[in-house]
């Protein structure tokens, strides 16, 4: 489906130095976010929350007016997929949402997305919300330096596959810089030893979006918000990821080392 092509801006170290300000902006916001969240509050109260917390920190959403979009931020609740635009819906106690964050901040961006719940998880909302962490996580191992693309999304579909979920994957990740959106595809599903070689100074996002049902989405009128055709559940996380020679950078999880989590995000 996804066709990468060789117009890639590999980035020097004092780029990705540039990188990392906004991405540790985006990790903070996150925690922080993880405060407010209780039933009753609305993804159009999230997105005001996050839109401040932009003008405190002095970044510019990067998501607000691309393409028409009205918002600072998405936010995607229960089975809305990717895109969701914040609105006076009041989330319940169960509820999982991801919120979906790119900023733009001295000339250059930075991409990440985390899945919350609201109060005391549904079981199969908490095995949702481990699995998708569990395929970002394989995903964001297998970004290294002499890989290929095509190792990230066998990863990530492995993971997806092994807790009898779907990868939907009419999404993909993306190179990320000085632009929202640069080359590489990365897509989410692939075959190891396939695609375009990794090589350091690359930096993209690594992004699946898993599903308890099937892969099947559909866009509703407002023509952003996507939703799953059997309406079930969707969870997410997006990390913005810099490719070194010995070692790959999570730009968007500085604080901890992805290995310390392997079973569970830090906090949903």
């Amino acid at each position: 489906m996804f066709e990468n092509t060789i117009n890639i801006r590999l980035k020097t170290s004092l780029e990705v130095h540039r990188i990392r300000k906004p991405s540790r902006i985006i990790e903070q916001l996150f925690q922080e976010l993880r405060e407010i969240i209780k039933p009753g509050i609305t993804t159009k109260g999230i997105d005001s929350f996050c839109d401040e917390y932009f003008k405190r920190h002095h970044v510019v959403s990067a998501q607000k007016g691309y393409r028409g979009f009205p918002a600072s931020v998405c936010v995607s609740p229960n089975q809305v997929a990717a895109h969701g635009i914040p609105n006076n819906y009041p989330l319940g106690r169960g509820d999982i949402f991801t919120v979906d964050v790119t900023i733009y901040m001295d000339g250059w961006h930075s991409d990440a997305a985390w899945t919350f719940i609201v109060g005391p998880p549904r079981p199969e909302a908490l095995y949702l919300i481990k699995s998708a962490w569990q395929a970002t996580r394989a995903g964001v191992m297998a970004a290294r330096a002499g890989n290929r693309l095509g190792d990230i999304g066998a990863a990530i579909q492995k993971i997806a596959a092994h807790f009898g979920c779907a990868v939907l994957d009419d999404f993909a990740g993306h190179g990320i810089g000085e632009s929202f959106h640069e080359d590489p595809i990365v897509a989410n599903t692939g075959t190891n030893g396939v695609g375009q070689p990794i090589v350091p100074g690359m930096v993209f996002t690594v992004e699946p979006i898993l599903s308890l049902g099937g892969s099947r989405v559909k866009m509703l009128e407002d023509g952003w918000t996507v939703v799953t055709c059997d309406n079930c559940l969707t969870a997410q996380f997006e990390h913005t990821v810099a490719v070194f020679g010995d070692r790959t950078e999570v730009l968007t999880f500085s604080e901890r080392n992805l290995e310390s989590c392997p079973e569970e995000p830090p906090f949903y």
